[in-house]
């Protein structure tokens, strides 16, 4: 097989832009096979600039994910890939591939947990609880927004909004929470080739089956399945 290389930079011909405090081009990451190469933005240096990702708890100094930070699932991923494909890689292969697996499970579905949030509250009679999720929900953690409201909703009403998660959104809790037990800050992220890993839906299930008792973890895992194949026919 021809020689595959590629490497990670900042992409100086475009207008910086703001990384947690920090002015910096934009991270892209350029490939090179067969005499041929393409370049593209960098996906996590997309996911890791939002807003959520900024641990601001004063008094202490606000403090981001760094650049190393992404160059480094940056550098999982692409080596994931071209192994996978050692014997039959091209770039239009690599491309489909490192837009599939580096997708960050628990955003995906967050999206749409938050719409099943802002649906069940005013389907409960507290429209403005709705909107204020809609509408400002996106910069704040939806998983640390739930455990917040578990202090200050009455536990019926906090059950139900866990218990019709199950049914009508994603299943963006179970798959937070277990990747928070296994993950540290700054990367709070489960990436789709952790996901292809057998070992990672054995522990997925164990979680499960001790955190969501009322769950079948077997449904969890379909659902999950679904949803990255789902997302796959976009790529």
């Amino acid at each position: 097989m021809n020689k595959i290389s590629y490497k990670t930079y900042l992409n100086d011909r475009l207008k910086q832009v703001d990384f947690h405090g920090q002015l910096t081009h934009p991270l892209y990451v350029q490939v090179t096979f067969d005499r041929k190469t393409i370049f593209f933005k960098s996906y996590y240096f997309e996911l890791f600039s939002k807003a959520r990702y900024l641990l601001d708890i004063p008094p202490l100094k606000p403090k981001g994910p760094e650049l190393k930070d992404v160059i480094a699932k940056e550098t999982d991923v692409i080596d994931f890939i071209i192994e996978k494909h050692k014997n039959d890689f091209s770039l239009e292969v690599f491309k489909k591939d490192y837009t599939y697996f580096s997708q960050d499970l628990c955003d995906a579905t967050e999206s749409g947990f938050l719409d099943y949030m802002y649906t069940f509250f005013r389907d409960e009679g507290i429209p403005s609880m709705g909107d204020l999720i809609k509408y400002n929900g996106r910069n704040v953690v939806a998983h640390d927004l739930m455990r917040d409201l578990k202090k200050i909703l009455n536990k019926a009403l906090y059950d139900k909004l866990v218990e019709n998660s199950y049914h009508y959104s994603p299943p963006y809790l179970p798959l937070y929470g277990f990747m928070e037990q296994t993950k540290k800050w700054p990367t709070l992220c489960l990436t789709v080739m952790e996901w292809d890993n057998i070992e990672t839906v054995k522990a997925f299930k164990e979680y499960v089956e001790l955190h969501y008792p009322n769950m079948k973890s077997t449904q969890l895992i379909g659902q999950v399945n679904n949803q990255s194949n789902y997302r796959r026919k976009d790529v």
